[in-house]
């Protein structure tokens, strides 16, 4: 059923992809008033980036949450959602990706594939409690990936691997996903290549795994899509009671005769598929914000800047009002009240040819 009641709120930023070591980018009050100045409402905060954020403190103390929340509200900001996406990764690691995704663990568990994962499931029960402590509704993450090297069926996969990949898969984050359920919020997967919850199909093989969990939802970022030549509308369409995140992010899709969806190992300036800054893509957000206000969401739209070509602080600067001109605000009545005539049951039945009610036929 189509709701009506609510509206996106936002705009807002995810920090990750600006925080760094020079000022105001090293500090969460320093990157807040540049994130405020530039018209955004809200940050998504990485929980794995210790210059803006302590994971372990959030989790423990209210004191803490209040000074953070305090902190943004100097800049007119909220926090929109917490992100454990590095974390998330390592939830599941498949050994081919052990090197790489070593490098987003700290010291103590490289090279031990357990004992990193078990480290990782620890960060996403902290960033639980500490969604709780903030008052959040939601969570952003990735899922990991057991799969996803033989996500192309050649050479033919043996029967049962895969669901037995995402049996373990659910395994693994059931109780993280008990946990969020008791600090009351959904955690959002963002379906990513990469991450064994990569597209629609991908996600619903997980809710099986989890028994329809009622916390597993998904952050939707229809650049991904578009990358996977996927109809993003219709994903709206089927999934939007599951969608409770949200990242604007663009791109663009040009393929070739020498390269398409694969992107033939090119860097990302030369590959067919490109995350472009807001604007410079191929993405029909208006249509995206249209169906969202349509189903009644109500959740953060939060700019997730990445592109190859334009410079973070241009994109981000021209992310406020991008994504704020494409907000909706719910009309609270038909658009062709004027023209109302009046109604009534006996005055329906009469339009209809019925006798009154409780009388004969005519």
């Amino acid at each position: 059923m189509i709701k009506t009641e609510t509206a996106v709120r936002g705009p807002g930023i995810f920090l990750a992809q600006f925080a760094g070591e020079r000022a105001p980018f090293n500090s969460l009050r320093g990157i807040a008033r540049w994130a405020g100045a530039l018209g955004y409402r809200g940050v998504q905060i990485p929980t794995w980036d210790r210059r803006l954020f302590d994971l372990e403190t959030a989790a423990a103390s209210d004191a803490y949450c209040e000074e953070v929340r305090g902190t943004l509200a100097e800049s007119g900001l909220e926090i929109t959602e917490l992100s454990t996406h590095l974390q998330g990764q390592l939830v599941a690691v498949h050994p081919a990706y052990d090197t790489p995704m070593d490098g987003f663990a700290p010291p103590e568990v490289r090279g031990k594939p357990a004992a990193r994962a078990e480290w990782a499931a620890g960060q996403l029960m902290l960033a639980a409690r500490a969604t709780r402590r903030l008052g959040l509704r939601a969570h952003a993450t990735f899922s990991g990936a057991l799969a996803w090297p033989y996500l192309y069926p050649w050479p033919q996969r043996p029967a049962g691997m895969v669901e037995a990949a995402f049996a373990e898969l659910g395994r693994r984050w059931l109780p993280i996903l008990d946990a969020f359920d008791e600090a009351g919020a959904h955690v959002c997967y963002e379906l990513h290549p990469g991450e064994d919850l990569c597209d629609g199909a991908s996600f619903e093989m997980f809710l099986e795994a989890v028994a329809q969990h009622p916390r597993a939802a998904i952050l939707y970022d229809p650049s991904h899509m578009l990358l996977q030549q996927m109809d993003y509308l219709a994903f709206i369409d089927i999934y939007h009671e599951r969608i409770k995140a949200f990242h604007v992010k663009d791109a663009e899709f040009r393929p070739s005769g020498r390269q398409g969806v694969y992107g033939g190992f090119q860097p990302w300036l030369r590959r067919a598929g490109r995350f472009r800054s807001l604007g410079d893509g191929q993405i029909d957000f208006r249509a995206i914000f249209g169906k969202l206000a349509q189903y009644g969401y109500d959740g953060w739209a939060v700019l997730e800047w990445e592109c190859c070509i334009k410079h973070p602080e241009q994109g981000a600067a021209e992310g406020a009002p991008f994504i704020r001109e494409r907000m909706i605000r719910k009309a609270d009545r038909a658009f062709d009240d004027f023209a109302a005539s009046g109604a009534s049951e006996e005055a329906n039945r009469r339009m209809l040819g019925l006798a009154p009610a409780g009388g004969e036929r005519p």
